[in-house]
C-alpha cells in the first residue's frame, strides 16, 4: 500500500529569491542513496516565497501543468518528483508557496496544497519540534552541516547532523534529531525561539 511522506514546512516566513534557491539545494550534500535517488528525500517539504519568485518561475520554462492556483515545473527533480507553485489564499490574503510533489500520485498536488492552507490558518503563530529542526537545517550553511560519516556508528550513517560548540568541547557534529531544546533555541533567531510549542500533524 501506498504511504505517502510526510508534508512538513522546512522554513519559518518568506524565503528571500536567494534562500528559494538555497532550499531548492537544501539536499546537496546527501549521499546517493535511495532516498536521494527517487525523490523520497524531497517529496512533501515546502515553504513560502514571494509573489515575485512564484511569478519568475512560471515565466522560466512552459509548465508542466497549470490548474487554478497552482503550477508544476516541466523538469523533474528525480524520478516523477518535481517542483510545484501554489498561489493561495489564507486568510482573505493572496500568499505564494513552492513545494516538492511526488505527481506519481496524482493526489500529492491537491494533499500539499490542504496541508498548506491547514497549517497556516492557525489562529496563532506556532512551530513543532520538527518544525524547529527543519528551519535549523535550512538556515544552515553547508560548512556547519552535513550527513554521518564513517565517524558515526553504522546505524547512524547518512542521517543529518550540524555542528554545535559545548563551551567544554569546542564543537562537535551532532545528530540533528538530538539536538537538545537549548541547542534548538540557540540555534533559531530571536524572533522564532519564544514560539509557542504544536503537536506535529
Amino acid at each position: 500500500m501506498f504511504v505517502s511522506p510526510a508534508i512538513r514546512k522546512v522554513l519559518e516566513g518568506v524565503a528571500s529569491g536567494h534562500e528559494m534557491y538555497a532550499l531548492f539545494n537544501r539536499h546537496s550534500q546527501s549521499p546517493f542513496d535511495d532516498d536521494r535517488m527517487n525523490g523520497t528525500r524531497y517529496v512533501g517539504e515546502w515553504f513560502e516565497i514571494s509573489e515575485a519568485d512564484h511569478d519568475h518561475m512560471f515565466e522560466i520554462l512552459p509548465p508542466l501543468f497549470y490548474r487554478g492556483d497552482m503550477f508544476a515545473m516541466r523538469e523533474f527533480l528525480a524520478a516523477s518528483v518535481t517542483s510545484v507553485f501554489f498561489e493561495l489564499t489564507i486568510d482573505d490574503r493572496s500568499r505564494w508557496f513552492h513545494g516538492y510533489c511526488d505527481l506519481g500520485d496524482r493526489q500529492s498536488p491537491d494533499r500539499m496544497r490542504a496541508e498548506i492552507i491547514t497549517r497556516e490558518s492557525r489562529p496563532v503563530r506556532a512551530m513543532n519540534r520538527q518544525e524547529k529542526l527543519d528551519h535549523i537545517w535550512s538556515a544552515t550553511g553547508p560548512d556547519f552541516r552535513g550527513y554521518a560519516d564513517q565517524r558515526f556508528p553504522a546505524d547512524l550513517r547518512n542521517r543529518q547532523i550540524v555542528l554545535v560548540y559545548p563551551s567544554a568541547h569546542g564543537k562537535i557534529w551532532k545528530l540533528l534529531d538530538d539536538l537538545t531544546d537549548e541547542e534548538i533555541a540557540a540555534k533559531l533567531p530571536v524572533q522564532f525561539r519564544l514560539l509557542p510549542e504544536t503537536i506535529a500533524a
